[in-house]
């Protein structure tokens, strides 16, 4: 009898111990998230400042984001399949060392395309490395806290919005744009040596070609959840990008501007973080459908501001870009559990192919942003708002059908 009991308290110190592992190697995941998502968004926080110096027009400017998020898209399914059978640890800090020699290239560039080219090279190991972080934090955790593991991962893009960007706006304000890359060059070198000495050995996966890991398109259910992230995204960042430019149009003095996007950021981490625990509580359909409905409030109202120029109070303008921001990254981790449980044995495929959708959206909400935002403040908001209404629509259209077929 007392062996039994010490072979029991044997197995849950084993149990507690492998959970503290999980928790640490999630927050230091995270962490180099911190460090993508800084990479991925701050171009926003001196986007006017870069176009000036560049001495091009601001739409053009936006280019470089375009192409970031692009190349991201694209790049991800191919990058994944060239290294399926790489040890985790061992790509992740690849990714994030790669990644901070591409931003210290980024902050030395003298025209656009060679900032482009630079950025491209970024985005190529932000490919590499979020939708790994994202599944060797789900493969941690299990199926009970998941969802919450994913946003926590997923939370150091969104701490990114409310730390990195309003940083990377300050920096800029103070020294120049080219210092806030070179920030985020030196915070993806310090994100890589945490993820080396805390993050235990993972070995890889099996190997996989690319038709198959796109095989996972020809699940119907994947197939139709896949489209509201691609929606979703672009209608939050159709305005995005060019953040700076409509807060000046709204009449926001340039001592509030880090305010209001730390006031977005805020937002963006308080959204992941509710969406998480209420997807675990709930189900995704609900945060979806809500997350959608605050998304098209928020930009119709800022769109109505702009239109008729009205002395809103900063407070007021704050809680609003407070609820962009919740309404644009609370759609993550609700999405994924969705994609993950329509096909839980191709958890680490249908994460990859939605972040592929993630930055998909990214580029053509910028890019339809880039040729809207020379009409004035209205348009990419009213645009932005118009295709949330759109993403709620598509979400209640599928999820009926989905539930439909179940039925059947």
């Amino acid at each position: 009898m007392s062996n039994i009991l010490i072979k029991d308290e044997q197995s849950r110190g084993d149990c507690t111990e492998v959970a503290a592992t999980g928790m640490r190697s999630i927050w230091v995941l995270a962490l180099g998230t911190f460090a993508v998502g800084t990479d991925a968004f701050i171009v926003s926080a001196f986007l006017p400042q870069m176009a000036r110096e560049l001495a091009i027009p601001l739409g053009v400017a936006g280019h470089s984001v375009t192409a970031f998020a692009l190349a991201y898209a694209l790049l991800a399914p191919v990058i994944a399949t060239l290294t399926s059978t790489m040890a985790r640890r061992r790509l992740l800090v690849c990714s994030l060392v790669l990644l901070g020699i591409a931003n210290f290239a980024s902050a030395l560039s003298w025209s656009l395309g060679i900032l482009v080219v630079t950025r491209v090279a970024a985005a190529a190991c932000a490919a590499a490395y979020t939708p790994n972080a994202g599944a060797v934090a789900a493969a941690l955790a299990g199926p009970q806290t998941r969802a919450r593991a994913l946003a926590v991962v997923i939370g150091g893009l969104t701490l990114a919005t409310a730390l990195g960007v309003p940083i990377g706006h300050a920096v800029s304000a103070a020294l120049s744009w080219r210092a806030s890359l070179a920030l985020v060059g030196v915070l993806s070198l310090v994100a890589a040596t945490g993820v080396f000495f805390l993050m235990p050995s993972v070995p890889g996966g099996t190997k996989v070609t690319l038709l198959q890991r796109l095989a996972a398109l020809r699940r119907p259910r994947v197939l139709l959840i896949l489209p509201l992230t691609v929606l979703g995204m672009a209608a939050c960042y159709t305005p995005y990008a060019f953040t700076l430019d409509l807060l000046d149009a709204l009449r926001v003095p340039d001592s509030a501007l880090t305010f209001m996007l730390f006031a977005y950021g805020v937002g963006a981490f308080i959204g992941n973080y509710l969406s998480g625990r209420g997807t675990d509580c709930v189900g995704p359909v609900p945060i979806l459908a809500g997350t959608y409905g605050l998304m098209t409030a928020s930009l119709g109202i800022l769109a109505w501001f702009a239109s008729a120029q009205l002395a809103e109070t900063s407070l007021l303008l704050a809680f609003l870009m407070a609820c962009w921001g919740a309404s644009s990254w609370a759609q993550s981790p609700a999405q994924q559990h969705r994609l993950i449980s329509s096909a839980p044995e191709e958890a680490s495929l249908v994460v990859a192919l939605n972040s592929s959708c993630i930055y998909l959206g990214m580029s053509i909400g910028t890019a339809i942003g880039g040729q809207l935002v020379d009409h004035g403040a209205v348009v990419p908001l009213a645009c932005g708002a118009g295709l949330a209404a759109l993403a709620l629509t598509y979400l209640l259209v599928t999820t009926a059908r989905l539930q439909k077929g179940l039925s059947n």
